[in-house]
């Protein structure tokens, strides 16, 4: 999940993803993403480790806004409101560019290896927000309960998002797949 910088980083990210969407992330790299943005393979390497971290950069980002935005949350708000602060953080972060995000998506989809880096960055998050809901004072295993369900409300929230026609807010799905989750547990 991420979105679209001005500059050598951003260049690099776009042209990285137009080549991943037209050939295949296999199939793609380094000099070829360099050159697709008028750029060199050493200036590459000045932004990202390998090709995969293009697709994954602003991961640190998220983590830190969906953190903060849930040590922010009132001290009267329960570990579900606060990890509804976070996931309006996480909102503000994806939400402007939704069609870098679904062809990020779909790149991610496309192959096994990227589909575990995302699922690896889910559980950073998780463990992220289990650790400022304990901050706050909230025992186990109810904090890393209230966390794991953030991170589920994310997950439904953005393939909704990226995936359905309809010109939806990332932030209203966000908050209305939260509801639906209270209702189910009701």
């Amino acid at each position: 999940m991420g979105r679209w910088e001005p500059g050598a980083s951003g260049r690099l990210r776009e042209a990285a993803l137009q080549l991943y969407v037209e050939r295949g992330f296999e199939q793609t790299t380094v000099a070829e993403i360099a050159q697709r943005a008028g750029l060199t393979a050493r200036t590459f390497f000045r932004y990202f480790a390998d090709k995969r971290e293009v697709l994954f950069a602003g991961s640190g980002e998220l983590q830190a806004r969906m953190a903060s935005a849930l040590a922010d949350a009132p001290d009267t708000a329960g570990p579900i409101e606060a990890v509804a602060a976070a996931l309006a953080a996480a909102a503000d972060v994806l939400g402007p560019n939704r069609e870098f995000s679904r062809r990020r998506q779909s790149v991610i989809e496309a192959n096994a290896e990227l589909r575990e880096r995302e699922l690896i960055k889910m559980a950073r998050l998780s463990t992220a927000l289990a650790e400022g809901l304990r901050r706050r004072g909230v025992p186990e295993p109810d904090a890393s309960l209230a966390a794991e369900a953030g991170i589920v409300v994310l997950r439904v929230a953005f393939e909704r998002w990226v995936g359905e026609p309809d010109d939806h807010d990332l932030g209203q799905l966000m908050h209305t797949s939260l509801e639906r989750l209270k209702v189910l547990t009701t």
